[in-house]
């Protein structure tokens, strides 16, 4: 054997799997990265990094975050706890029950035990998600449950630290370097996989190896073969290397299909962004506070309801929403009174300003702009008057006679100037994949292991369904990766 396990990909998912194969006595660990050195990373290097866990007393999260409360004062008091059942509750709904019940108690269970392992066993900094979740009110910040823990400088920083502590384990990366074929030894055991390299076409051996290289999001056809019109024609807010190689490999081979193959995490995006993710700017394209403000498509018509819930819990759905409407996009507008309510991405894009909303409706590419001024005049008058407003959580204030109505922080828009934000429907990853057991080993059409196969990551199939809750796909990565090299490690081919 060349080595005893290959991980393919180089993102959150592949590189607990490659570190933990080699905490648990896998001399030789091969990590093959298809893209540049430049380029590595996966989607994970353009996440926000948010990391949602289960946990039941605020001051666990004390070991993730030393000396959190001398930067902000009275941080524990104001986290509200959220146990396994918290974390099962927001999954099942926004699943609408259809997670898979094993994939998710392992995901749920182990959610802060793997974190803290990539803290303490990896060395991945931590800090509060202050601009993903944090909602400043007055002098305090409140968060929303569940969503308190990031990475150290987001997705960048995660990428960064997890490639240090790869390098110090003596996991060998190969860059440029990308499987292309699965092997199998006469025993029909996976013993290696089939490399095309800069220069040369190359068979690998091992013991095991670990898929852990991502969906199909980048793939144009993929998407329009699963997805259907018009993802076909969505920006993608991730990698451009995540062309469904490991599914096809898989597949193949004869693994068993599992999951919403017609689900994907969507999130809405500034339509102003390329087609692929700018590697500068990260994921600074997310355009996540439309719950504060209004949004219309092209026909000046309100298309969904803004405020049934917090941004993390309807963003993933709501991207579709955006790009199926004519042109695939839709404006976001907001007054006065919510745009410090923004959170900081919406900086890379310059709004469109007015005085007056009639003013703002001709500034923007609406097909009818007489319905869009109508809209607004209706929304307003729909608006309920002397009622409190509060943007930590889900206040109730909601319009009346609307199609749809807002069912919360619906509030008029009547403080000038107005601002109006471009908005398109981004890909982030796809939710179909290959069926996995409690060990991560990936499960054939006969529904028996493949011996010497395991997939984590974006490969899993089954989670998520429908919908997504914010924060729980880097997690799903790190426990099934950490899963997948352990069991990976004891091998023995």
């Amino acid at each position: 054997m060349d080595c005893d396990v290959i991980v393919v990909g180089a993102g959150n998912a592949a590189l607990a799997a490659a570190n933990s194969a080699r905490e648990h006595g896998a001399a030789k660990v091969v990590v093959l990265e298809k893209a540049p050195r430049e380029a590595r990373g996966g989607n994970t290097y353009y996440s926000g990094g948010l990391l949602r866990i289960a946990f039941e007393e605020p001051r666990e999260l004390a070991a993730l975050l030393p000396g959190v409360e001398e930067r902000i004062p009275g941080f524990f008091e104001d986290v509200q706890p959220y146990g396994r059942k918290d974390f099962w509750a927001d999954l099942l709904r926004v699943t609408e029950g259809k997670t898979d019940r094993s994939l998710a108690t392992i995901l749920i269970d182990n959610s802060y035990p793997t974190i803290r392992w990539m803290h303490d066993f990896a060395g991945i900094p931590m800090e509060p998600a202050t601009t993903l979740s944090g909602i400043k009110v007055g002098n305090r910040i409140k968060w929303q449950k569940g969503a308190v823990v990031r990475a150290e400088h987001e997705g960048v920083g995660l990428s960064e630290h997890w490639f240090q502590k790869t390098e110090a384990n003596g996991v060998e990366v190969r860059y440029g370097h990308g499987a292309v074929e699965l092997v199998r030894d006469r025993r029909a055991r996976v013993a290696g996989v089939v490399v095309r390299g800069s220069e040369e076409v190359y068979e690998l051996t091992a013991r095991a190896v670990v898929l852990g290289c991502g969906g199909f999001e980048a793939n144009a056809q993929w998407r329009a073969q699963y997805l259907g019109p018009p993802w076909d024609h969505a920006k993608v807010r991730g990698t451009a290397y995540n062309q469904g190689d490991g599914l096809r490999m898989a597949l193949s081979l004869g693994a068993l299909p599992w999951g919403q193959w017609s689900g994907r995490h969507s999130t809405p995006i500034s339509n102003e962004w390329p087609d692929f993710a700018d590697r500068e700017r990260t994921d600074r394209s997310n355009r996540l506070s439309y719950p504060y403000g209004v949004l219309l498509n092209r026909r000046g018509l309100r298309f969904l309801d803004e405020g049934e819930d917090m941004g993390l819990y309807t963003y993933a759905k709501y991207g579709a929403e955006i790009l199926r409407q004519p042109g695939a996009m839709a404006w976001q507008i907001f007054d006065q009174q919510t745009v410090h309510l923004l959170e900081p991405r919406y900086a890379t894009s310059e709004p469109i300003a007015a005085d007056t909303l009639e003013g703002l409706v001709q500034q923007l590419e609406f097909d009818d702009r007489k319905q869009a001024k109508a809209t607004l005049h209706a929304f307003n008058e729909a608006t309920p008057r002397n009622m409190a407003f509060d943007p930590s959580r889900k206040d109730g204030l909601s319009t009346r006679g609307l199609a749809p109505n807002k069912t919360n922080w619906a509030l008029p828009l009547d403080r000038p100037p107005y601002l109006a934000y471009s908005a398109t429907g981004g890909i982030t990853f796809t939710f179909g994949g290959v069926k996995v057991d409690d060990n991560a080993r990936v499960i054939g059409t006969d529904w028996r292991p493949i011996p010497g196969l395991f997939a984590c990551g974006e490969m899993v199939g089954g989670l998520f369904h429908v919908n997504y809750p914010g924060g729980t796909g880097l997690v799903s990565g790190a426990v099934f990766g950490r899963i997948a090299g352990r069991h990976a490690a004891a091998e023995r081919g």
